[in-house]
């Protein structure tokens, strides 16, 4: 199998997808109509609600969905095989991915831009609207241990990286504090990408030095400075570093992606991976659990997720112009992101087998496959640093990346820069999602301990922000700092698509309301039917094998208890639904031609 095969296959089936079954689900299902003004028209306040261009929503919407699963998920699920992965890729996203982010978009605009637990409240009831709260406050927390693991291991004993990396916080300040003052937004963005540029060419000098020693780190005293520089960046004024962070990394992400597939087409490297390995039935050395369910929990962005239901009810539906960039934006923002993932995977399964594992698990582990290295070692000397055991699948996107790159012959003796840019590019493209994420987590808890004490609901109260902000960073630092890949990413994996089975229960919901036809529901209902099933069985066996298990090496009583809650949270959710979808469909109100919106 050659990745060029694979590449245009797959983005054929993505291209007929968005022009039938997205103009389907926004034609019949969602009866998009551009005559009614959108939120952001009916409530124009120049901040929050803004008529914006459709495109320049779609580069918001991608920049925000488009964090760090596509990239790592893939890669970690290549130890099952490239087709498992890649089948769960285009599937999902096309099944549910487009119809989750379409649904959930077009359900928050319905309610004038409102947040899901708002909109749970508002068509399943207050129950489900606490449950659909609080599920959103663990899964965002989690989401952002899942997140920083990636960075840990790249980082990892690499001061170079570590440097490059970090110099892009006084720089994002910097061209934040510039652009405040000169509002010139060219000069701005030449200025900030420049330095960034620098950044990673300026990296070997500091190697050998003081301040080399100063950066090179462990995953642990990592561990504790991600989420202490996390709490600044929820804390701080946005435009002073998230905005500015979020600006200079979306060039990246779209540069270096492009690059990519151009690398492809012009090397077209054979795909080393076999279509399925001997770990499909567990057992594996990077994900323990079978392929199934473990294919759809550990691929989460590019197929389905439910972090972009965040996205998809927070910024988004106040900026929409016309009804029907829905289509454009929901759907397809999501699709575009799947080939993304796809890319992340070629990168991954056009490594030799044996060098994928040798970087994915530990050097124990990997004596007991049997595996000899192929390319690893060669590699590792030209990049300049040990590559073997750095699980996480940062190093292993930026080792195949560099790959395919030094194949063309210009390039040959850049492996060193090549992996250092992808290693910040990924760093930098993942802390963007972190500071957002958790200045999100912010805002949920004191909206959630607002409901208790009512001056944490004022988000520009000084010393409610400081709280929230702490507390926020505090529980997924400490899961981050107590966790492994294998165990943390599961969890992530779990909660994220139980997010997005809440989404697609809510927008279930919502199509039986408005739909002409009441089997429409069935574009919700089929893959919330899978995706429930799989995630209550793959929470149900990390709990059981892992979390609850003393001798697994993931043990851990608080991710055992944590998915244990979400699950519950989840059912509760589900109950809730079923109960208020047999009463609209026994009701006369929702027989067709008589459904009110």
């Amino acid at each position: 199998m050659n990745a060029v095969s694979v590449v245009i296959g797959s983005i054929c089936i993505l291209m007929i997808a968005y022009r039938l079954y997205g103009t389907f689900m926004a034609a019949k299902v969602l009866k998009l109509d551009d005559s009614k003004p959108t939120p952001a028209h009916e409530l124009n306040d120049g901040k929050d609600y803004v008529p914006t261009n459709k495109w320049v929503t779609f580069g918001h919407h991608f920049a925000a969905i488009a964090a760090a699963g596509p990239l790592v998920g893939p890669i970690l699920a290549a130890q099952f095989g490239y087709l498992p992965g890649l089948l769960w890729l285009l599937i999902g996203a096309v099944i549910g991915g487009a119809v989750h982010d379409a649904v959930v978009l077009y359900a928050s605009m319905r309610k004038k831009g409102k947040s899901l637990s708002e909109v749970a409240k508002d068509e399943l009831g207050p129950v489900a609207g606490f449950c659909t709260g609080l599920a959103m406050l663990f899964i965002i927390t989690i989401t952002m241990a899942g997140l920083s693991m990636v960075v840990l291991h790249a980082l990892e004993n690499n001061p170079w990286g570590t440097f490059s990396v970090g110099i892009t916080i006084p720089i994002a300040m910097g061209v934040g504090i510039f652009y405040k003052k000169t509002g010139n937004l060219k000069i701005t963005t030449t200025i900030g990408f420049i330095l960034v540029m620098v950044g990673v060419f300026v990296g070997p000098m500091i190697q050998d030095t003081i301040i080399g020693d100063w950066l090179t780190l462990d995953t642990k005293t990592l561990a504790i400075i991600l989420p202490i520089y996390a709490f600044f960046a929820a804390a701080l004024p946005v435009w002073l570093l998230l905005a500015p962070r979020d600006y200079l990394s979306s060039f990246m992400k779209i540069g270096v992606f492009i690059a990519l597939i151009i690398g492809v087409f012009i090397i077209n490297p054979t795909i080393q991976m076999p279509a399925f390995t001997k770990f499909t039935q567990g057992g594996g050395p990077v994900i323990a659990g079978p392929v199934w369910p473990f294919i759809s929990i550990t691929i989460a962005c590019g197929a389905i997720s439910g972090f972009h239901a965040f996205v998809g009810s927070g910024t988004t539906p106040k900026m929409l112009d016309r009804w029907s960039d829905i289509k454009v934006v929901g759907f397809g923002a999501m699709l575009v992101e799947c080939v993304v993932g796809i890319m992340a995977l070629i990168a991954a399964t056009a490594l030799q087998p044996a060098d994928y594992f040798a970087i994915n698990s530990t050097p124990e582990v990997f004596k007991t496959l049997g595996m000899q290295v192929d390319q690893l070692p060669k590699l590792a000397q030209e990049i300049g640093i040990n590559l073997e055991g750095r699980t996480g699948g940062a190093v292993t996107l930026a080792v195949g990346m560099t790959y395919i790159f030094t194949a063309i012959p210009w390039f040959a003796k850049l492996s060193s820069y090549f992996f250092q840019f992808v290693i910040m590019f990924e760093a930098v493209f993942i802390l963007t999602a972190i500071d957002s994420g958790t200045r999100v987590a912010r805002y949920l808890i004191q909206d959630f301990f607002g409901e208790f004490y009512k001056p944490l609901k004022k988000t520009d109260w000084l010393p409610g922000s400081i709280f929230a902000s702490a507390l926020a960073c505090f529980i997924w630092g400490y899961l981050l700092y107590s966790g492994d890949i294998g165990s943390v990413w599961a969890l992530f994996g779990v909660s994220n698509q139980l997010m997005a089975s809440i989404g697609l229960i809510i927008g279930a919901t919502v199509i039986l309301k408005i739909a002409d036809k009441r089997w429409y529901m069935f574009t919700c209902l089929v893959p919330l039917a899978y995706l429930f099933v799989t995630v209550n069985y793959a929470g149900y066996w990390m709990v059981k094998n892992v979390y609850l298990n003393p001798a697994a090496a993931g043990y851990s009583v608080l991710n055992g208890v944590l998915s244990i809650i979400m699950l519950v949270l989840g059912i509760i959710i589900m109950v809730t639904a079923i109960k208020k979808w047999k009463t609209m469909w026994n009701s006369p109100r929702f027989q067709i031609g008589s459904r009110v919106a």
